[in-house]
């Protein structure tokens, strides 16, 4: 996924904007952590070894290391759904907050995520192709990419959390189409790359609530983004957010409709293929 702002909008401007819905996505977030009982903080989530607790000493592992906290190193040991050196390094974030209270982990994310955008707000970052001076786990990202990618993690987390507890919302907020806009981005990688569609193809995602994605495979066998939506795509593929962000992020079936036209073989192969998040 690439770092993509509107023609015209500046670079200071297109992070700030990223800033803005990540702290509302905070905001979102905290406000639903509080209103949990704690007897339901052990409910398992569709992350295979992660509880509603784990998300949320997730969050709050990443949030506290961007705010200036220093690097955890505890002993995760060999959990079974812990794969690559990213899954052990969010692990001990979960580990090391195993014992601490609902409160104690909303409070930690709040202070964390406040120290964070206060920094933000003060001294605003101007190149989205910089590298800023503090990431977690040593990832090699730009601000863009750090930026554009928080509000996706807090909001798919927050889903998470809603689809464990059974209480379903937050599906129309800033956020939720931040990560909607930013998830159908994919569909060229995964129409080329992973399913290796020839050149020639087209592919049209109707997503609820955004506008449609169109991708065509070119002759260098890559995911090129059309500018407008083709009358008769190769294959079309529409559905509801929710079932978007579930077969997108690898979590779950998918809870509503999803249609399929044109080559029906092909849209299933793309859907089979659609999760992209780690």
């Amino acid at each position: 996924m690439s770092d993509e702002g509107d023609q015209g909008t500046t670079d200071q401007q297109l992070l700030a904007g990223y800033v803005d819905v990540w702290w509302q996505a905070i905001n979102d977030f905290t406000g639903l952590l509080e209103k949990i009982p704690a007897e339901q903080w052990s409910t398992p989530t569709d992350l295979a070894g992660w509880d509603v607790q784990a998300v949320a000493a997730h969050i709050a592992h990443l949030e506290g290391i961007l705010a200036g906290a220093p690097e955890e190193t505890v002993d995760v040991g060999q959990p079974a759904h812990v794969t690559g050196l990213m899954g052990l390094y969010t692990e001990q974030g979960v580990v090391a907050r195993r014992e601490r209270t609902p409160d104690e982990i909303i409070n930690e994310i709040r202070e964390a995520a406040t120290r964070r955008h206060t920094a933000l707000l003060a001294d605003p970052p101007t190149d989205a192709s910089a590298r800023p001076e503090t990431i977690f786990g040593g990832v090699p990202w730009s601000w863009g990419t750090l930026l554009r990618n928080r509000p996706l993690d807090v909001w798919m987390h927050e889903q998470d959390v809603r689809r464990a507890i059974g209480r379903p919302g937050g599906l129309d907020t800033p956020a939720a189409k931040h990560v909607a806009d930013y998830l159908a981005e994919s569909l060229g990688f995964v129409l080329a790359k992973r399913v290796g569609a020839p050149a020639g193809t087209t592919a049209v995602l109707e997503v609820e609530g955004s506008e449609p994605a169109a991708y065509a495979v070119n002759d260098a066998g890559r995911g090129e983004r059309l500018p407008r939506a083709p009358a008769d795509p190769t294959v079309r593929l529409a559905m509801d957010r929710e079932s978007f962000i579930c077969l997108a992020g690898g979590r779950c079936a998918a809870p509503g409709t999803v249609r399929v036209e044109g080559d029906e073989a092909l849209g299933e192969r793309v859907l089979a293929n659609l999760a992209t998040t780690p």
